[in-house]
């Protein structure tokens, strides 16, 4: 980042620490969106439920009724100031959506959550011109930095995006980044491109880390391994490690990366040559951590097994995607044994996963054939290079044993394909909002593959039965610390609730672009039911490394019946970089 002498980096570091006293903290979840029929018996259920006004590329909750979408300045209908808007708050208490200001392009950007709540959007592409139009409604974005300071607001009517491109942007040009919460609190930002390229990162690639707040006088660093990954490396997807190391995997490689020492350390390929990374999309997640250990897993799943070196035009939108998914354990011994191959019931490209409460992942969105991006392949379905879209989820449950893990019973179809430009969360209600898909270079109707503007809830069984809740949670809770809160367990489940059945999830809900949640974390706490059951002490994270100090939702799932979220500040709330906090984790 470069400031101009009028608004120094102190006078940003002092805009972040005053976010920290408007944070919100609601106990009470949004109202569910209304079940169907089969959501009345128990069942899982997809629900369309509003139309949003731009197409949900970017998507990541900001408060517990407020979810923050960003798009590109090519055609969407909602309006803001006399011209396109790219940026829309989603209500979730309302279901509808209404403009935000933005000042420079977000198309393909990234972003995360600060320390003290702050959500950064960072990155994006040069100015366009939307239809109709002389002069465009945006700036260059590749720079791009855009707070969203906590808003108290939980309709989100008062709360505003703020940015200063003169003043506050980053060190390099990138579209395609990535971004992770660290243990400091703050960003690190890995990779992306320079210009925009219609499909290999081979133009002008940003084979470069940086931070915000910056690090290294504002600087970026080398990075070995993004170089290593070039063409097939957008969008690396990146994990903070509980010693506070990062992993990253791009094209069919990875790497763990040591912030403090600079260092890189390669990890075996994935096998069978599967790229994971823009343009050959697949998915990763860090699996939830757990007590006392909370020893790091890493599962990545989808993409293509097809050769980087094919120029796209030799590409088919028919080719198969991968049905791998490729599970490390990040210790020693793991790294030893390397991936663990698994098989999907069918492949997906563009897939995403989302850690769910109870510490099982939902793999749903994407298509059976094809690729990422638009218009590039040899045979395009409209301007779509992937085709055949999955239509019905399926669950990953890690602690059953290998060749059990998939299951979709009772798991239900859609009709709205969910491809390239897709936008999905966990909501603090506990429930999954999906919604976007634009595999096209601006609003197109009657196609194939249309700009996709209808919103959907993807309701577990627990949302139609009556649920544990939680209440008198502090606004800020330490590290290593045993706090205790009220809970309210329904009478079917008390029968039956201890600590043998009863999960506590401290959860990052992540920012979602281009098949992957950037920041998505789930820390499992050790939890103790009072014995008249009206009370639950529970243990938070030991440090800041173990759950990067931020905002967090705290979730209890009793026999697979899961409470609304309730949100939390974990740590001390200040702006980043915070100092380590709690205890280190024993040897």
């Amino acid at each position: 980042m470069i400031l101009t002498p009028k608004l120094s980096v102190l006078s940003y570091v002092l805009l972040l620490a005053g976010c920290t006293c408007t944070l919100s903290v609601l106990s009470s979840p949004a109202p569910d969106p209304s079940p169907d029929p089969a959501s009345t018996k128990g069942e899982w259920s997809f629900v369309q439920n509003g139309t949003t006004g731009i197409t949900a590329l970017e998507v990541i909750v900001v408060s517990p009724t407020l979810i923050l979408m960003f798009d590109r300045v090519l055609g969407d209908p909602l309006q803001i100031d006399g011209h396109q808007a790219w940026a829309e708050l989603w209500n979730l208490e309302t279901n509808t959506g209404f403009a935000v200001n933005a000042v420079t392009d977000t198309f393909c950007a990234s972003g995360a959550l600060l320390s003290n709540g702050t959500m950064v959007s960072l990155g994006g592409q040069a100015p366009e011109l939307p239809p109709n139009v002389t002069v465009p409604p945006d700036g260059d974005g590749r720079m791009g930095l855009r707070l969203f300071e906590p808003c108290a607001d939980p309709s989100g009517l008062t709360c505003t995006l703020f940015e200063d491109p003169a003043t506050l942007h980053l060190a390099v040009d990138r579209w395609y980044p990535s971004s992770l919460r660290i243990f400091d609190g703050s960003l690190m930002i890995i990779g992306g491109t320079n210009v925009a390229t219609p499909f290999y990162n081979n133009l002008s690639p940003e084979n470069s880390f940086e931070f915000f707040p910056p690090k290294d006088n504002g600087q970026t660093r080398f990075s070995p391994f993004l170089e290593r990954t070039v063409p097939t490396n957008l969008f690396p997807r990146g994990f903070a490690l509980p010693d506070g190391k990062v992993f990253i995997v791009a094209n069919n490689q990875s790497v763990i990366y040591d912030i403090e020492s600079r260092i890189e350390t390669p990890l075996p390929p994935i096998p069978n040559n599967v790229r994971v990374t823009n343009p050959m999309d697949g998915t990763a997640t860090l699996l939830p951590l757990s007590p006392p250990l909370y020893i790091p897993e890493v599962l990545v799943c989808g993409g293509s097994d097809s050769n980087d070196a094919i120029p796209s035009v030799n590409l088919s939108s028919q080719d198969p995607a991968s049905d791998q998914c490729s599970r490390i354990m990040l210790t020693e011994e793991g790294v030893k044994k390397g991936w663990v191959v698994e098989r999907m019931p069918e492949g997906r490209m563009m897939p995403e996963m989302i850690l769910m409460p109870d510490g099982k992942v939902l793999i749903t969105n994407g298509a059976r054939t094809g690729y990422a991006a638009l218009d590039s392949v040899a045979d395009p379905v409209g301007n779509s290079n992937a085709d055949h879209p999955v239509f019905t989820p399926v669950l990953y449950d890690p602690d059953a044993s290998i060749g059990q893990r998939f299951d979709r019973e009772g798991l239900p179809t859609t009709d709205i394909a969910r491809l390239y430009h897709s936008g999905i969360t966990l909501t603090p209600n506990g429930n999954v909002f999906l919604a976007g898909s634009n595999p096209n270079g601006g609003v197109v109707e009657n196609a194939t593959f249309n700009t996709e503007f209808r919103v959907q809830f993807l309701n577990p069984p627990f949302m139609s039965r009556s649920r544990p809740t939680i209440h008198s949670v502090p606004e800020k809770v330490a590290f290593n610390e045993k706090v205790t809160v009220g809970i309210d367990i329904p009478e079917d489940l008390a029968r039956n609730a201890d600590a043998s059945n009863i999960k506590v999830a401290l959860m990052d809900l992540g920012f979602s672009s281009h098949a992957f949640h950037s920041s998505s974390r789930l820390v499992f706490m050790d939890a103790e039911l009072s014995r008249d059951q009206k009370s639950l002490t529970i243990t938070t994270p030991p440090n800041n490394r173990v759950y990067p100090p931020g905002p967090a939702y705290i979730f209890v799932t009793i026999d697979d019946v899961t409470s609304p979220g309730t949100r939390v500040m974990v740590g001390n709330g200040l702006a980043p970089p915070v100092k380590d906090q709690g205890v280190p984790l024993a040897s």
